[in-house]
């Protein structure tokens, strides 16, 4: 699954793109993306110290940013930039040089469709039951695919129309072709648990009368998994023994 698919089955994406990209303004994600890749950088950044501190001795100074992390996570637009100056412009949902390769409206709401080569496009046209397509010369390759990504579009939303995004998932799926129906945050832990992931825990110290469950760890470790013993702390239940440990 990649990430174009990954995205938007797990909530990330917003269900009513149509409002976003008529939107005058930038418009921010769901959730804050550039805290969490900050983290996750600050971590390798302590990893990698470590290292160097067993093989060496030597401690260091450990320092991310904010702007650094965000810059160094836009991968290729960041890189179309520093090599070849250029600026990438508004492309909602689709991206700057794959095609198809974008979210379009099934008939009971938005699908993603992540083609990244000539196998998975002729795939989909055979999904689609357009054949024809595959052969079209606007079509034959991923360049001529961008060249002619607004008919492309047109041709595909026109097929996709006739079924539900569930039924193209089903269809689509066995066939190679990457794509997915955009989920609310409901149903993306839904499709968690029926891939068997376990997205939900519960401390091992939670209340049983009155259970709490809360996000899994994403990593798995084969010999020292991801413990779940204390459950979050209550607002103020610390509060006399921290005070007690800063005056002692």
């Amino acid at each position: 699954m990649n990430a174009s698919v990954a995205g938007p089955l797990s909530g990330v994406v917003v269900a009513d793109f149509g409002r976003v990209l008529a939107a005058p303004y930038p418009v921010k994600t769901g959730v804050a993306l550039v805290d969490v890749l900050t983290g996750l950088h600050a971590a390798v950044g302590v990893l990698a110290a470590l290292r160097h501190r067993d093989a060496t001795g030597e401690g260091q100074h450990v320092e991310v940013n904010l702007l650094s992390s965000l810059l160094s996570s836009m991968v290729n637009q960041a890189g179309g930039y520093t090599l070849a100056g250029e600026v990438p412009g508004v492309l909602g949902n689709r991206h700057p040089s794959i095609a198809p390769y974008e979210v379009y409206r099934a008939a009971d709401g938005p699908l993603v469709v992540a083609v990244g080569n000539d196998r998975q496009f002729l795939a989909l046209c055979l999904g689609l039951g357009a054949e024809e397509l595959a052969a079209d010369p606007r079509f034959i390759s991923n360049a001529d695919r961008v060249a002619h990504v607004d008919a492309l579009a047109e041709e595909i939303s026109a097929r996709l129309a006739l079924r539900t995004a569930a039924e193209w998932f089903d269809l689509l799926t066995p066939l190679g072709v990457p794509c997915g129906p955009v989920n609310d945050l409901a149903g993306a832990f839904d499709l968690a648990e029926r891939l068997g992931l376990s997205p939900r825990v519960t401390p091992a110290d939670a209340d049983p009368d009155a259970p709490m469950r809360l996000v899994a760890n994403p990593i798995g470790l084969s010999r020292t998994p991801p413990r779940y013993q204390r459950r979050p702390p209550r607002l103020g239940e610390h509060t006399e023994d921290l005070r007690r440990w800063l005056d002692s």
